[in-house]
């Protein structure tokens, strides 16, 4: 457990009162009262998480309003509702190819099961007759076509002025409302064998949600065009005008050569580490078990890892496109799987560039993200430090990335605390960001606009509070901190209350968050 702990809460309706617990285990500060709209997680509001209910469509559930609660209602309501006011639903299906992904569900059940107890799969097989086994067969496959074919049919969503509906279920209705403003990116993705299809599925960020939603599978043109409106809308166009606005145009940023991507991963840490760790264990297993099933347990998951590592990132950031346009930020990229991600604009809340060792002698950096409300992650995967710093610039309007000379060191007694690595620590504050260092052989420079800051934080345990120096943390909307390691303690002390005052007049001139602006 740490030792004494402050905390500064920057929130614009939080004051600066301080509260000081007994003994050694007290702490300073007000919490992290001071979230954008939506709390410590980034998340504004309600979530998206309006479901229509589970009855046969007559029945009208319990309503409950407010932050973070849901709404429920029988299905067909709401449709009535507009009808009545003049403003008839269009109910659209997907992609005719649809039944066929999800007549896979049932097959897969018996994949599932094989693959969880091969012994028992075998037995039971071995006892059916080849008539059984014809007549199981005849009976699963059209049944598993059934289920897909159904599915699909009675899976219908619609676009109204406020909000996208999706409706699914044959027995039981299960309606869910997702409502326009809340969105805050939309992804398009096509895998391997979406592509040959010509179809694509999209992919929703909504604020007060941890996973995406699907719609999945549309045309890909019905797709792009269903992402232009949805966004065109949560921007404010009128219903009436949404889809003739039509895709954002783009302009190109960084594409990354797939050549350089390649020497990128091979000189990676991880790629050596499984070099070496492969080729070692795997030989040692057999020798110590003389058991080809041990060596085949322990080998395939460490080859799966290995391959994960280096030819899964290739395929993955293969043709890696950075462009940049009125929604956000536009990263295309997969050899099989081709994606087109969004990245918010204003929902970035902190910007990584990541320095490993045996790319400085080239001058290549990686650039990650910590975004608000999403999982998008990755802006560059490789580029020179010139390149990705202009795209930084994009991205944090304002924003100059700071030279190393800037950084100012832990003391040399924090030593002590933390040998060696003590040495990669570094932290400079400007006017637009709170720039924190860390790592030797994997720099890692985090960058945090103060308007995006929610709160900060002292820690200071027993042998770094005797060698005088503190730990001061950075709290951003997405739910992660950065922190400014083994710094003097009054140096700390300092931070903690300049820190925050930076962030309500960072807050007070921040940019909206909002498309097309």
């Amino acid at each position: 457990m740490t030792g004494p702990e402050a905390r500064e809460n920057v929130g614009e309706s939080a004051g600066l009162g301080v509260h000081e617990g007994p003994g050694q285990g007290g702490h300073e500060g007000a919490g992290h009262g001071g979230h954008e709209g939506a709390g410590h997680g980034g998340h504004e509001g309600a979530g998206h998480g309006e479901h229509e209910g589970a009855g046969h469509g007559e029945h009208e559930g319990a309503v409950r309003e407010g932050s973070g609660q849901s709404v429920r209602k029988g299905a067909g309501q709401s449709v009535r509702e507009e009808v009545r006011e003049g403003r008839p639903v269009i109910e659209r299906r997907l992609h005719p190819v649809t039944p066929l992904r999800r007549a896979w569900a049932p097959l897969a059940v018996l994949i599932g099961w094989a693959v969880h107890d091969p012994d028992q799969a075998q037995r039971q097989l071995s006892r059916l007759t080849t008539t059984t086994l014809l007549i199981a067969l005849a009976v699963l496959l059209p049944a598993a076509a059934l289920y897909g074919f159904l599915s699909w049919w009675f899976t219908h969503f619609a676009v109204t002025d406020t909000e996208l509906r999706v409706r699914t279920g044959l027995l039981f209705r299960r309606t869910a409302h997702i409502r326009l403003e809340r969105i805050q990116a939309i992804d398009v993705t096509q895998p391997l064998l979406a592509r040959v299809a010509g179809v694509a599925k999209l992919k929703l960020d909504v604020i007060g949600t941890d996973e995406k939603d699907e719609l999945a599978y549309l045309g890909a043109e019905e797709a792009r065009a269903l992402r232009a409106e949805l966004l065109a809308r949560a921007a404010g166009f009128a219903p009436e005008t949404a889809h003739e606005v039509g895709e954002a145009p783009a302009r190109e940023l960084l594409r990354v050569p797939p050549r350089v991507l390649a020497v990128s991963l091979v000189l990676t840490g991880a790629t050596w580490g499984w070099l070496v760790v492969v080729p070692v264990v795997i030989p040692l297993l057999w020798i110590a078990t003389h058991s080809l099933w041990t060596v085949l347990a322990v080998g395939v998951p460490l080859l799966g890892a290995a391959g994960a590592s280096t030819v899964g990132r290739f395929v993955t950031e293969y043709d890696w496109t950075v462009g940049e346009s009125p929604d956000g930020l536009r990263i295309d990229h997969g050899l099989l799987d081709r994606e087109h991600e969004t990245v918010p604009p204003g929902r970035v809340q902190t910007i990584r560039i990541v320095e490993p060792w045996l790319w400085r002698r080239r001058g290549w950096v990686r650039v990650e993200l910590d975004v608000a409300g999403s999982s998008n992650s990755l802006l560059v995967p490789v580029a020179p430090r010139e390149l990705a710093e202009a795209v930084i610039g994009r991205v944090l309007p304002g924003v100059r990335v700071p030279a190393a000379s800037e950084l100012a060191g832990a003391p040399r007694r924090a030593r002590w605390c933390v040998p060696v690595w003590w040495r990669g620590y570094g932290l400079v504050v400007t006017e637009a960001v709170f720039a924190a260092r860390h790592g030797l052989l994997r720099r890692s420079l985090a960058l945090v606009p103060h308007a995006k800051v929610q709160s900060v934080r002292l820690s200071q345990g027993p042998w770094e509070r005797a060698r005088g120096v503190a730990n001061v943390h950075v709290d951003n909307g997405a739910n992660r901190s950065v922190t400014a390691r083994l710094r003097d303690a009054e140096e700390a002390v300092a931070l903690l209350r300049s820190q925050a005052e930076r962030s309500r007049t960072g807050r007070r001139d921040a940019r909206p968050d909002r498309w097309m602006t």
